[in-house]
């Protein structure tokens, strides 16, 4: 645990450096240092900002935090986030801190999850695995046939699953594998369901139940929502990144330092020092970064744990987003995210982004010029004119197993989204938005678990937590609720040894609703185990 007592101090410039009018950069000493303001960054710096306790500092090479749940604005004023974000927790720590940052009802929407896959030209209730009865009878027929095989098999089976697609099968069958489960999940991920683990699934896919499904097919019925974001809150103003900058507002901006002279060029972990692109070094006791975790150890430039980490697996997302002149189709209707196994597009997952918030898309008065029809002919005039907009975000995967057309892909994306019945060919575009993210999704390879078991005790033993969606690198707890309770549980168990329940035990957090921590009555008792740290 820690032992506090450290100050803020600087370095006297040496008379020499003051003659050649050169001051030398600062040296700050903190008791933790937070590397990253994203969702993980700043739940450590909120749980350290409770007690009057150790000193600290939170850093990050971008201006505005938010991570990897930021929100970019296109110059007409479209909203995209960094992928598919919305609001459900596990936690109630977690809701305490973002109620206090957007505490008024009109500052969210809640919306119940309308979700579809598209499959043979139909668009099917999610999950896709308790609706089969939608699809035509002959995949209908395929589908029960494999899931009563895999039901007598389960009843014999005396071993656990060795991989995903064995999960898949046993699971599912061999029907709803091949027609959905297996190519969608290699359009996500980026490598084959053979290449994947299966002890991360947890509540992330749902089993089917053959009873039900069976039932279903017979009555044509249809199985209702299913999964923690059953329903989930979305905020009405500035997407999912406003959450994190009104998180941020309530820390005291003398412990943040956001932007260029927040970017991190070196960790010394031997002499406990990060030093900042400005030249600014910062002694820290203790280390919580949410850096993906194979750029940190490049940085400490640790030999030992860079070959460690090359057996970690990742793949990159490109979001791309398409701003439409037009009212909503009925199509569309109040759907909200939608699922794509299938080649006819090249993205995974499609959300109306336009349904979450009336402010994710200018304005109807707002006069804009159209850039091109979806079929990529010109449009007849380029007059600007007003609305209403609507507008869909995608998103694509990347990897070395999966490579893909990037040049190209926002009009491959264009022309899926017309060949799904997204949108017409003489539809209007007035916007269209492109941003690769190198790491996209942390796998979960057959691999990984060999790997952290080892690399994150190293680190910590160094006094390093490596923590957040790929600082720790499991994406079972990589959410925006477990990524922020990854950062208050390091800050926790480095305070006061507390149990990081999320790192370690992901079912166990995933299966209940966590409400031992509040944030007034967590003050309380954090402060109370001060003592244990002096």
């Amino acid at each position: 645990m820690l032992h506090l007592a450290r100050q803020t101090l600087k370095r006297v410039p040496s008379f020499q450096e003051l003659l050649q009018g050169r001051m030398a950069k600062e040296e700050i000493s903190v008791d933790v240092l937070v590397v990253g303001a994203g969702p993980t960054g700043l739940g450590a710096a909120k749980r350290l900002n409770q007690v009057d306790g150790p000193s600290w500092l939170i850093v990050d090479s971008n201006e505005t935090p938010g991570g990897l749940a930021s929100t970019d604005v296109t110059p007409e004023g479209f909203l995209y986030d960094v992928g598919g974000h919305v609001i459900f927790s596990h936690y109630k720590y977690f809701d305490d801190c973002i109620d206090e940052a957007l505490p008024n009802e009109s500052d969210w929407y809640t919306h119940q999850r309308i979700s579809y896959v598209r499959c043979k030209n139909l668009w099917v209730p999610y999950p896709f695995q308790n609706n089969i009865s939608m699809l035509p009878k002959e995949e209908q027929v395929k589908c029960m046939d494999g899931m009563i095989d895999a039901a007598l098999e389960a009843r014999v089976a005396n071993t656990k699953p060795k991989d995903f697609d064995e999960w898949i099968v046993r699971m599912m069958g061999v029907g709803i594998a091949d027609l959905f489960m297996r190519p969608y999940n290699y359009k996500v991920w980026a490598v084959p369901t053979t290449r994947m683990q299966c002890q991360w699934l947890g509540e992330r896919v749902a089993a089917p139940d053959l009873k039900t499904v069976t039932k279903n097919v017979i009555l044509q019925k249809t199985a209702g929502n299913w999964g923690p974001n059953a329903t989930f809150r979305f905020p009405a103003r500035d997407g999912t990144g406003g959450i994190w900058i009104a998180v941020a507002n309530t820390l005291p901006k003398s412990k943040t330092r956001f932007g260029e002279h927040g970017a991190v060029t070196k960790v010394d972990a031997d002499n406990k020092k990060v030093t900042l692109k400005d030249g600014t070094v910062v002694k820290y006791e203790k280390l919580i970064t949410t850096m993906a975790v194979d750029s940190l150890v490049e940085h400490m430039g640790d030999k030992e744990l860079i070959d460690l980490s090359k057996g970690l697996f990742y793949s990159s997302t490109h979001v791309i987003g398409v701003g439409i002149r037009g009212e909503r189709p009925e199509r569309i209707g109040d759907k909200c995210w939608l699922y794509f196994p299938e080649d006819d597009c090249p993205f995974y997952r499609a959300t109306i982004f336009s349904n979450y918030s009336p402010y994710n898309q200018p304005q109807a008065s707002t006069k804009l010029p159209t850039i091109q029809l979806a079929s990529g002919a010109k449009p007849s005039s380029t007059a600007p004119k007003e609305g209403p907009y609507w507008s869909i975000m995608l998103e694509v995967s990347e990897s070395s197993m999966k490579p893909v057309d990037q040049k190209n892909m926002l009009r491959d994306c264009i022309q899926g989204l017309i060949n799904t019945e997204m949108i017409k060919p003489n539809d209007e575009i007035v916007s269209t938005y492109h941003r690769r993210f190198d790491h996209g999704y942390p796998t979960p390879s057959l691999e990984r678990e060999g790997v952290l078991k080892q690399l994150l005790p190293k680190l910590q033993a160094k006094d390093i937590y490596s923590r957040g969606r790929f600082g720790s690198w499991r994406y079972e707890v990589g959410n925006q609720d477990h990524s922020f309770m990854l950062g208050v549980e390091a800050a926790d168990h480095i305070v006061n040894g507390a149990v990081e329940l999320t790192l370690n035990y992901p079912d166990f957090v995933n299966g209940r609703q966590n409400t031992e921590r509040r944030l007034v009555e967590g003050a309380q008792v954090f402060g109370k185990n001060k003592k244990a740290v002096d």
